[in-house]
């Protein structure tokens, strides 16, 4: 399939406990991680999601229902290896357990990451939205620098900033704009989660985790914050502390959690665990383009 006719598509499935009741249908919004939004579709809470004509590279989909967001699945890379392949595109399927008053698995904004913008920067702040929407991202950039200037406690304007930073891939200043979002802002789960992930791309896998521990200590259904602090203790060499993140972003939507289980036991020399890992991985995402290699680890390491 060539660059630029990509498809990403995957099944919606919203559950419930004692019977609540989950809303008919949802939007998911597609954005680019270099170039912002996509496109927008509405899909059932048991429907099925298609985005064609993509190019390669990151994106995420974020899931709102009555304008509100209530989940969101990052780090989603089209084009390379983290996604299932097969002739109908790449598949990523969402499904998240509904709770009112709770996070969601993907991930949803809490109480923690709202803030009450003064009147004399929210005509600043919307202008920078459309901004980034027409992805002009220099003014976008000019615009959120005059909003923190005036008012540095805006842990918003600083995230969006970084998140600017981060299409023009600057990722320094990027690091710098999230830094600056979680000292006025400790108790943000998206600003800390936006910290870890940044680090975690320039590599700087130690200074990454503290950041993503406080997100999962504030917000535990952050599954993107348990993959990526998972990842950086696997690159420290601390995989006994990767082990129970991984897990957790395994049960969160990140069926590439089970990968590097798997991969981390059988350095381990536990070969039937690592099979284990690589069998629920194969149950998640059947069309994995090595899926024969995985079959035949799995045939002769699992115990039966």
């Amino acid at each position: 399939m060539a660059q630029g006719g990509l498809t990403i598509f995957g099944d919606v499935r919203i559950t419930s406990d004692n019977n609540v009741v989950v809303p008919k249908e949802v939007t998911l919004i597609l954005r680019s991680v270099t170039t912002g939004e996509v496109g927008r579709q509405s899909v059932s809470s048991r429907g099925r999601y298609r985005f064609t004509n993509l190019k390669e590279g990151e994106y995420e989909i974020v899931v709102e229902s009555d304008g509100k967001e209530v989940g969101r699945w990052s780090q989603i890379r089209i084009g390379g290896m983290t996604l299932s392949n097969s002739p109908y595109g790449y598949q990523n399927d969402l499904e998240f357990r509904w709770r009112p008053a709770a996070a969601p698995a993907g991930g949803v904004i809490s109480a923690a990451d709202v803030y009450d913008r003064p009147a004399s920067t929210k005509a600043l702040f919307a202008k920078a939205e459309e901004a980034v929407g027409k992805k002009k991202y220099d003014q976008a950039a000019t615009l959120l620098k005059e909003v923190v200037e005036a008012d540095k406690a805006d842990f918003q304007a600083w995230n969006a900033l970084g998140t600017v930073y981060l299409a023009q891939e600057k990722l320094d200043e990027a690091e710098h704009a999230y830094e600056q979002a979680t000292v006025v802002k400790p108790n943000s789960p998206r600003a800390l989660l936006n910290l870890g992930r940044v680090r975690s791309a320039q590599k700087k896998y130690a200074e990454a985790i503290e950041p993503l521990e406080k997100a999962v200590e504030l917000q535990p259904t952050l599954g993107d914050a348990h993959m990526l602090v998972g990842e950086a203790y696997l690159q420290v060499k601390k995989g006994s502390k990767a082990i129970p993140h991984l897990n957790e972003a395994a049960k969160l939507g990140h069926p590439e959690a089970h990968l590097r289980l798997g991969w981390l036991f059988n350095a381990a020399g536990m070969k039937d665990k690592a099979a284990l890992e690589y069998e629920e991985y194969l149950k998640k995402n059947p069309e994995y383009p090595e899926r024969n290699k995985l079959k035949e680890y799995i045939q002769t390491n699992k115990k039966s």
